[in-house]
């Protein structure tokens, strides 16, 4: 009988371990004292154009929408909600349909939803009550679909965390950015140009609804940021007194439990600082998931700096230079010799990739904001090298959510409208906006005369082209695990090449293929010239020197 009592012990402790787990996944929400705002409704003016009480959202002939939100911090989100219902209903669809492509397993879904939940169960302690009142309002709204990933609350503040937790499982690679500044002798008119790529991939479909939102909170500053449907964390943005910030991961450390996500900390940045000193103080005051580069721009200091940010530290890197270039590692004397961000340069492309913007900077003259755009489209390797459409060896790797450019000093924007950064950058003046003579009835958000016009490459389809190569890849990849591969002829072979023949992984996957079909020799040749390609991580060329090593080894086992 005593294996019975020992039987039931531990079914006691199962029990209560997950009685005790479930109940810390519970997230309450804030106490919010005046809910009047609940009683406002949305008037549809026409097709592009929503109102709710002096709120709006807009869609713009570019496909970007533009919202305005003003008031308390509840009174923001739930404002923010009912006008962008149905755009953050899509993007949390697209969303979960992008992580289900990456961890197709049901069970392991089901685990890493716990193992989040559990994880985050202390999330909203490191969240200021100022923000939780603004998620709270927007997850009132949030679709009923999705129920059953968690309760809305708790689900909407987790999503804040995406970032982070992306960054944590680190070789996801959801996150490779470069961001620059340029001034003084570098520029036409000496002013500072602050230009950015947000390669953070989360499927195209993701990135196709942007949505630019402009605030006016009942404390602190006005301000403006790139975001989508559902989110409050700041990723790219400029506030009223031309202080922009950008995110920039950097290699991290494991956290061991929930901290303030990182979006989060650049928001309390965007509302309350005005300068650098302000900027690094805020910062500095919060513990972070992740290591993290905030990129600052600032009109008032008339510079840029990068504060970086580990698990245990915060440094500022100033170049001294009238240029800046961050490609995620770090660069200040207290964190470049650190182990992780030694490796992070050792293994993969970011000390290439910000060499390279060092040297698009250099062939210039003097800068102005139509060749900042032309830096940022740029997917070239070094000396003008062709090294294939989407390495991440690129200033450009074609993934990115959006691409942005401020002229701080002018309160002015340019922010790239879907696709990648090829298509139109739309052009903001915050100060025409937050003007109490603005009338978005009557009024364009965006100033036409100061738009970009889309690359030579977008208007000859060459994204199109790119797309129809990333299918075939697509399609190919997702046969390589099945019981049979269905034979491509030699068309399709070379049509494949052809659309992005500088590109190892193209080789890389035509040599996956014939290894598939068993045409060992064939496989060799393409894994061989996948080598002759620009390689951007170490892990990718170990891959393929992997795969050729087996082949080898097969064949001199027969």
């Amino acid at each position: 009988m005593k294996w019975i009592k020992y039987i039931l012990m531990v079914i006691v402790i199962i029990a209560v371990t997950l009685f005790v787990a479930v109940r810390s996944m519970i997230l309450e929400p804030p106490l919010i004292e005046n809910k009047d705002v609940l009683q406002s409704s949305v008037i549809h003016v026409n097709d592009s154009l929503s109102l709710c009480n002096d709120n709006w959202l807009k869609m713009n002939e570019g496909g970007i929408s533009e919202m305005y939100i003003s008031g308390s911090p509840f009174e923001m989100g739930v404002q923010n909600g009912m006008l962008t219902q149905e755009l953050a209903s899509r993007q949390e669809a697209y969303f979960f349909d992008f992580i289900s492509s990456l961890i197709p397993s049901k069970a392991t879904l089901q685990y890493l939803k716990y193992f989040i939940s559990y994880f985050n169960k202390d999330l909203d302690e490191y969240i200021p009550l100022n923000l939780r009142k603004e998620i709270y309002g927007i997850s009132l709204f949030a679709s009923d679909d999705y129920d059953f990933v968690g309760e809305k609350y708790h689900r909407i503040l987790n999503y804040h965390a995406a970032h982070d937790i992306g960054h944590t499982i680190q070789n996801m690679n959801l996150v490779n950015c470069t961001a620059f500044s340029v001034q003084n002798e570098l520029t036409n008119d000496s002013s500072l140009i602050i230009g950015r790529n947000l390669d953070f991939s989360a499927g195209d479909d993701f990135a196709r609804n942007k949505l630019v939102v402009f605030c006016e909170p009942d404390s602190g500053y006005n301000f403006a940021y790139v975001s989508w449907g559902g989110m409050i964390g700041v990723l790219s943005g400029m506030n009223e007194h031309g202080l922009t910030i950008t995110l920039n991961s950097a290699k991290s450390g494991i956290p061991l439990s929930a901290k303030t996500p990182v979006s989060l900390i650049s928001r309390e940045v965007l509302q309350y600082a005005k300068t650098i000193d302000e900027a690094y103080n805020i910062i500095q005051s919060y513990d972070s998931f992740v290591s993290e580069s905030f990129f600052i721009g600032s009109a008032v200091d008339k510079k840029a700096v990068v504060i970086e940010k580990s698990l245990d530290a915060v440094a500022i890197y100033d170049s001294k230079e009238s240029k800046l270039v961050l490609t995620n590692h770090f660069q200040s004397d207290e964190l470049k010799d650190t182990e992780l961000n030694l490796e992070s340069i050792e293994e993969g492309c970011t000390m290439y990739r910000m060499q390279r913007t060092h040297e698009l900077i250099d062939g210039y003259e003097h800068l102005d904001v139509n060749k900042v755009v032309g830096i940022l489209r740029d997917k070239n390797g070094m000396s003008d090298r062709s090294i294939g459409i989407g390495n991440e060896a690129a200033v450009n790797q074609l993934i990115c959510h959006h691409s942005i450019v401020f002229k701080p000093e002018e309160k002015l924007m340019w922010v790239s409208s879907f696709p990648y950064q090829e298509n139109n950058y739309v052009a903001y003046d915050l100060d025409k906006v937050f003007s109490n003579d603005f009338n978005v009835e009557k009024d364009a958000v965006s100033i036409d005369s100061l738009k970009i016009e889309a690359s030579a490459f977008y208007q000859g389809n060459g994204v199109e082209t790119i797309w129809r190569y990333r299918a075939l890849l697509n399609t190919i990849k997702a046969n390589l695990d099945s019981e049979s591969m269905p034979v491509l002829d030699t068309g399709a072979i070379e049509a494949i090449v052809e659309q992005n023949k500088d590109f190892y992984y193209t080789f890389y996957i035509l040599g996956q293929y014939f290894e598939k079909i068993g045409a060992a020799d064939t496989a060799l040749a393409y894994y061989e010239q996948s080598l002759n390609c620009k390689i951007p991580r170490m892990v990718d060329r170990e891959q393929v020197l992997k795969r050729i090593e087996g082949i080898k080894n097969e064949h001199d086992n027969k």
